[in-house]
């Protein structure tokens, strides 16, 4: 019998070293319940951006199919995450004054406001991805987070405004609607603001608190302060780039690299020995060749104090450096590297600790996904789940009453959630991932 107070969600991160969908349902105590997860290498992604439309299509079909045979479920909707170095934040404030005063402000005067946001004039080639409203301002009243119920003539909202590149968008739409797969335009979610739900408190939003999400492309960077989001920014250095440092350092192959650096790496080179050597066996018979675990921590330092520095660097540009009685919080899987929260309090002089996704998370058969490397996907899970609507419940009462086989696990409830107002840009784009799924289907039947 199917939970009908449990709708599955999955969500889909498409990184720039691995492709993942984690599958999930929230279960009677409110926790989220990992059904499955799928992973593949990401071989046609580049720094969050699509480079390579076949090759990330058959990365994120063999991610889909793992996490489909593994939680039982068919895959055919998802909540996408979107990141790259395209991304760009900026403040913007909205004004609407109402034409009737004697009624009480509502979720439509804001939508209005948010609605008009998207017609902002951008440079050729970008579009507003998001537009998330921080507070309000009812009649030169600042600083109100909630103003519906309340009376006011003149209504203001100051909108943080995120976009990116309308290409680099419609890629990663196109490899998902080309890999059969679904995603409403709500669904599209900035990548840290996923992460974020995942290893943030209530509480640490609330004092002031920096997201840093080590990828493998880039590092994204969330600000929180009063429970708002006040800043985005994307690094476009992340993991890989450590990788590729120790490859030339050390003239080795890039996957004995990665595994010196996932073994043995280090952000601090005071932290290790000078007489410990690593032996990396030789190619085609060649002598093995040893490796200072110093020198390769000398080598991690280098790069990590550079990404840092960028972070920092975003930190003060935001204005809330002296603002965050939370500090920071490193997720990714960049954050497992050794050391490195010393390194960055080191370095920015603020308290700081690893994010792990596993507040939100039920104790299950698939731990691994608790690693901070699939904060990420686990945030777009809890995203998914906590915008389900209503209509969820009929949804899957249709299905049982269709359903004759005895077992309901195969055929489970695909997450359909409210349509929610977006850009015009947004409404062409889905039509045309329809229309290109369309195609494929009658390609394949004829």
């Amino acid at each position: 019998m199917i939970n009908q107070a449990s709708p599955i969600v999955v969500g889909l991160d498409i990184g720039t070293t691995k492709i993942c969908a984690i599958v999930g349902r929230r279960n009677e105590h409110g926790k989220i319940e990992i059904l499955g997860k799928g992973q593949s290498e990401s071989i046609g992604v580049m720094r969050g951006v699509v480079t390579n439309i076949d090759r990330t299509v058959e990365s994120i079909k063999l991610a889909i199919d793992l996490a489909s045979k593994q939680s039982g479920v068919e895959i055919r909707e998802v909540v996408v995450g979107i990141a790259g170095q395209h991304i760009k934040s900026m403040q913007h404030r909205g004004m609407k004054t109402r034409k009737n005063v004697e009624e009480e402000i509502s979720q439509s005067d804001i939508d209005s406001i948010v609605d008009d946001m998207y017609k902002l004039a951008m440079v050729p080639g970008e579009q507003i991805i998001d537009v998330i409203p921080q507070d309000f301002v009812v009649d030169n009243e600042p600083g109100i987070k909630e103003p519906v119920g309340m009376f006011g003539n003149r209504l203001e909202a100051n909108c943080h405004i995120i976009t990116g590149q309308t290409s680099a968008v419609k890629n990663i739409v196109r490899c998902v609607v080309r890999a059969g797969l679904f995603v409403e335009p709500s669904d599209l979610i900035l990548e840290p603001l996923a992460s974020s739900d995942a290893v943030l408190t209530e509480e640490e939003k609330e004092a002031g608190v920096a997201l840093v999400d080590i990828g493998g492309g880039t590092t994204d960077i969330a600000i929180f302060k009063d429970g708002i989001i006040r800043h985005t920014a994307v690094i476009p250095f992340g993991g890989n780039v450590i990788t590729e440092d120790i490859k030339e350092g050390c003239s080795i192959i890039k996957k004995q690299a990665e595994m010196l650096k996932v073994r043995f790496g280090s952000a601090l080179a005071s932290e290790n020995q000078a007489n410990e050597i690593v032996s990396i066996p030789g190619l085609k018979g060649k002598e093995p060749k040893e490796i200072s675990v110093k020198n390769l921590a000398n080598i991690i330092q280098a790069r990590m104090e550079e990404i840092i520095e960028h972070v920092y660097y975003e930190l003060k540009n935001s204005g809330y450096e002296r603002k965050l009685i939370a500090g920071i919080v490193i997720t990714g899987g960049g954050a497992q590297l050794k050391h490195l929260k010393q390194l960055v309090e080191f370095t920015t002089g603020l308290d700081t600790r690893i994010g792990y996704p596993n507040e939100h998370l039920a104790t299950g058969p698939i731990e691994e996904v608790k690693s901070p490397m699939y904060a990420t996907g686990v945030g777009l899970v809890l995203m998914g789940l906590n915008k389900s609507p209503k209509e969820i419940i009929n949804e899957i009462h249709e299905i049982e009453l269709e359903n004759d086989e005895p077992d309901h696990q195969q055929i489970e409830p695909i997450y359909k959630p409210q349509p929610q107002k977006r850009s015009g840009f947004f409404e062409n784009l889905f039509k045309k991932g329809k229309e290109w799924l369309d195609e494929e289907n009658n390609d394949r039947i004829n």
